[in-house]
């Protein structure tokens, strides 16, 4: 069988067995190796490394499109010049990720505008490149969903918003919520605790949140949970929507206590 044969052949049954990079990228290979004198394991390995690749962008293009994300950003896109009291080196040791092996919580506080959720979804995006689960909501659309597991009898910890490594709650604090309410966001942290890792970004400073969440006993064992395990990052500075239309104004803290 003629060379010209062998190697339609072998594109047939790549196609077939749905190794359709490996396929495109075959006879490429095949003159890169000769020219290189490569052996057959390294033509092989060649391939295999096109073929998984592929596979991987694909994966990482399809969690981001069904993550609920509100954007797709990355860190590289921060401007870390607009926010010079932001701890650069502080910030960038979190995308090594080793928060969720630990089991540890970050919260981004600050006014509206400053970054957060950039900063939240730099790190949700970061989080499924090195292939970990990761869920992204709103603290209202979380609120919901419990709300309809709880109506229901369900128990929701099958859900995502439970079950993923790594669980993102934007916009804590913009709307107050009811005791009922109150009690079912202490379930989903606690359930939680010390087991996965959840982002938490708000524009109200902890001493603010008992006027959120109405009872005082129950916003104290959230933040309990919350805290115990976490690292805070307080963003100082005006809101990147207004860049340029506004004069600057005097910086507040959103640090409990400041």
């Amino acid at each position: 069988m003629s060379d010209t044969l062998v190697l339609e052949r072998i594109e047939a049954n790549l196609a077939r067995l749905r190794l359709t990079r490996m396929g495109e990228v075959l006879s490429d290979t095949i003159r890169v190796c000769e020219e290189q004198t490569k052996s057959y394991l390294s033509f092989l390995d060649d391939l295999l490394e096109e073929e998984v690749a592929r596979k991987e962008q694909r994966r990482v293009e399809t969690t981001l499109k069904i993550s609920g994300l509100p954007f797709i950003k990355t860190i590289d896109e921060f401007d870390f010049s607009f926010q010079p009291a932001l701890d650069r080196r502080n910030v960038m040791s979190l995308f090594d990720l080793t928060f969720v092996q630990r089991k540890e919580n970050i919260i981004f506080l600050g006014p509206p505008g400053v970054g957060k959720t950039h900063l939240a979804v730099s790190l949700a995006v970061k989080a499924c490149q090195s292939g970990i689960s990761m869920y992204f909501t709103t603290m209202e659309d979380l609120i919901a969903k419990l709300k309809k597991d709880h109506a229901s009898g369900k128990a929701g910890n099958a859900r995502s918003y439970y079950k993923s490594a790594l669980v993102i709650v934007d916009e804590v604090g913009y709307t107050p919520i009811d005791r009922h309410e109150c009690n079912l966001f202490y379930r989903f942290i606690a359930n939680r605790y010390e087991k996965a890792s959840t982002i938490i970004t708000s524009n109200k400073a902890f001493s603010d949140w008992s006027e959120l969440f109405t009872d005082q006993v129950i916003v104290t064992a959230i933040l309990d949970r919350l805290l115990h395990h976490s690292t805070v990052i307080n963003i100082r500075g005006n809101s990147y929507r207004l860049k340029g239309k506004l004069p600057k104004e005097g910086e507040k803290s959103y640090e409990q206590g400041q």
